[in-house]
Parts: structure tokens; sequence; C-alpha cells
């Protein structure tokens, strides 16, 4: 916002008025066979928003009341385009690019915290836990590729924002409302972005272009907040604009479709919940089977988290070279029992023996993130070189450096060298006890 805070009564009868008045516009043009587009509808609320502006400065004059001024009166306009067409008064917060993390516990405990670490205090969302609940509706209405439901039977909602932005909220289950959102500061980096940051140095720039390149499977763990979203987005760079993409993912969160010059030929899939009669759900896993009919190059699971591990693993087993999916882990060499209590979890039951061999023949590498003390970094590269009964046999590549960052490790096997090689990869750069 870029005035100070309108008055919240006039901001709730400006946008009452417009709202109906708009839903009377778009009705009409329905009715001419029409539809009235976002753009339109907001240039529209605008126009009208100045017109209900205009009415009360004469019914301030006639009440021999103070006029707003032309700050109060933007003031008003943003806010009630902001209820109207954005996330209402979470906006401002929204807008502003030093924060990361948004959370608050009720309408008016909220706080919020910088890339610098510095958490602080922020004004109301909303002026009362009813309005905050009937805010985050809307949100959940208007965003997304489905609506999603937040009522006392459906008390969590999870949504991708505008911006790409992720909001949990959860009501119902707790005293107040409550909401989390997450700011997603790099929507859009490369490998070279992930070298200037600290995440990875310069061989590992090498090698995992490469890997891309060499259409390799690729698993990134990590625990919470590691980065894994913005590394898989990142490693994403590293492929030809030419290749049919795939995304799936239970919210919304990759956007790669978002840039159509990196990736034109890019399909996101977004799961759904069932609707309050309790049809309509959509599941990950169904998701992953539907996008093999679509003729992915790639396919990529934003994070395997429940039964869609089993037909991941047989999409990476069916000739869709170069997939990739993110899970969540406490280190690399944990990953592969993860996927095997996954896989016993689904409705399929695959014993640990069938999901070992499934996963080890599917997966080439496993990336590990960590946040060390100077910020998120790839700290361990697993190549996986077979299976022994339960137990997947990988060899360490990278390990963790005395600073966690990863230094060369084992030996890069002849056959993984050369197709690296043959991708781009510098072999110089895996040397032992490489200083950074």
């Amino acid at each position: 916002m870029t005035a100070g805070a309108p008055d919240p009564g006039l901001v709730d009868a400006v946008r009452a008025a417009v709202a109906d008045e708009l839903a009377a516009r778009a009705h009409r043009y329905q009715q001419d066979g029409h539809r009235l587009e976002e753009d339109d509808q907001r240039a529209l609320a605008v126009q009208l928003i100045g017109d209900h502006l205009e009415r009360h400065a004469r019914s301030c004059l006639a009440a021999h009341q103070p006029l707003l001024g032309e700050i109060e009166e933007t003031a008003v306009t943003e806010a009630v385009i902001d209820v109207m067409f954005e996330a209402g008064r979470l906006q401002p917060l929204l807008e502003d690019e030093r924060l990361t993390n948004i959370t608050a516990n009720g309408c008016d405990r909220v706080f919020v915290e910088t890339a610098d670490g510095d958490k602080f205090e922020a004004p109301p969302i909303a002026g009362s836990d009813a309005e905050m609940i009937e805010m985050l509706r809307d949100i959940g209405r208007r965003h997304g590729l489905s609506e999603r439901e937040f009522n006392p039977a459906q008390p969590e909602l999870n949504v991708q924002l505008p911006d790409g932005s992720r909001l949990f909220a959860v009501a119902w289950v707790c005293a107040r409302p409550c909401l989390a959102i997450r700011r997603h500061r790099y929507l859009r980096l490369t490998l070279a972005d992930l070298e200037r940051l600290g995440t990875i140095d310069a061989g590992l720039r090498s090698f995992l272009a490469a890997a891309i390149r060499a259409r390799l499977q690729i698993v990134i763990s990590g625990g919470t907040d590691t980065g894994k979203t913005t590394f898989l987005r990142a490693l994403s760079t590293a492929m030809s604009p030419s290749e049919r993409i795939v995304t799936i993912e239970s919210e919304l969160e990759l956007g790669l479709d978002r840039y159509p010059d990196l990736h034109p030929d890019c399909i996101a899939f977004e799961a759904r919940e069932a609707n309050v009669e309790g049809t309509g759900e959509v599941e990950a896993a169904r998701l992953v089977r539907m996008s093999l009919r679509m003729r992915p190059d790639r396919v990529i699971v934003g994070e395997c988290r429940g039964d869609e591990v089993i037909p991941m693993l047989h999409a990476m087993n069916q000739g869709n070279a170069g997939s990739l999916c993110t899970i969540h882990a406490d280190s690399s060499a944990t990953v592969f029992n993860k996927l095997v209590t996954y896989a016993m979890q689904a409705p399929q039951r695959m014993d640990p023996d069938t999901t070992t061999r499934l996963a080890a023949d599917a997966i080439d590498l496993l990336i590990h993130l960590v946040k060390a003390p100077g910020g998120r970094v790839v700290t361990s590269i697993r190549h996986v070189a077979g299976y022994d009964g339960q137990r997947v046999l990988t060899n360490e590549l990278f390990r963790p450096g005395p600073d966690l960052r990863a230094v060369a490790g084992s030996p890069i096997p002849a056959d993984l060298l050369t197709r690296l090689v043959d991708a781009g990869y510098d072999p110089s750069f895996h040397l032992p006890k490489r200083e950074w």
C-alpha cells in the first residue's frame, strides 16, 4: 500500500456497494453471451470506487464534515481492490519484499520475519477473527486451480497465492484462526544464482548441470525449510526449452509454468480435495498416472509424501528419464527408508523388498540439503549403485565438509562419469578434500 491505513468502516461500505454493482454488471454481460474478465472487472471496480467516493464527498459537504484528501482516497481505493481481488489486509505484507514469513494467531496477533532473520509484530490483518475466516475462505475460492473449502468439516486451507507464496491456515481446531505464509524469494533462479548464494560451488554447478542434461533421475531431500523447492526450480533451468514437462503437486508451488521463456511446454497439475459431498477428490498418485498419458519428457513431483511414491517410481522406470522429485528426510542415507514407509502405507501395500528394488532401479542420484550457519547448502550427493535385499547400495560422491558444504567424496563410477562428461561435466572438479 502506498497510503496510510483507511477507515475500515468506509472500506467495508464501499466494497459492499461496489461488489453488488460489479456482480450485477457481470450478470448482464453473461446474459448477453459475454464474460467479464478479471482485468476488466478490476478496471470497472476502480471506476465504481471513484463514483462512490465522489458521492461520499458530496455527503460530507452536505453534513459539513471534513473531506478525504487524495492520499486517503487512494488508501480506500487500494484497500477495496485488495479485498476484492487480492488477499485483503494481507496484501501490504505480501508486497513487502523484505519479508519471508508471515504468521498470525488470530486476526490481531500478526508476526513477520525478514530475510535477515529479524522478527517483529505487524498490524492486524482483519477487524475480527470472523472477518479473518471470511478473508481466508475468499482466498480459497479464488486461488489455485480448484476451489478449496474452509469450514468446520475442512478445518485447514493450503493454497498458493498469485505471487507464489504458500498459505496454510487452520481454524476450529484451535482457539483462534491461525495462518502461516511462506514467501518464496526466489521464484526464478539458476544454478549460477545458487553458486552466488553459496548453496553450491563451481564444481557442483558443473556436476548438477551435466546431471540434468544427462537425464539422470534425481531425488532432492532435506528437512523443513532447507530450500528443496527453490533448488528444484534452479535445476530445471538446465533443462532444454524443447522438453515437455509435467509437474505434479498437492498445492501449486513450483511455478515452472510461470516462465514460458524457460519452459514453453510445461503443464502444472494440482491435486484436488473432495467437495462438501465428499466427491471429486483427485490425489497426487492419480495425477502421476494421468501425467504419463500427456507424453512428457520429464515428470516432476513437487514432494513425495504418500502413495504417489509408487506411481512416481514406476514412471521413472518406464522411460521418463530425467524425472525429479523432492522428499522430506533428515539425511540422504534415510531417504530410502522414507520411500519404503510410504509404499507400505499406500493402498497397494508394496512390500519393502519390492520397493527397494523399484527405487534402486529408478533413482540415479540423491541430493541432500541442510540449513548451515551460512545458509542453505548442498551437503551430500549419493549415487545409487544397486540393492542388496532391503538395502539400497549407494556411493557418496559428495560428502559433508567441515562447514557442512559438500566436498568430493567417493570416486565417480566410470560409466556415470562418461555420461556426465558427455553432458559437459569437467571431471577436474572432483578432487578429494577440495577447499571452498
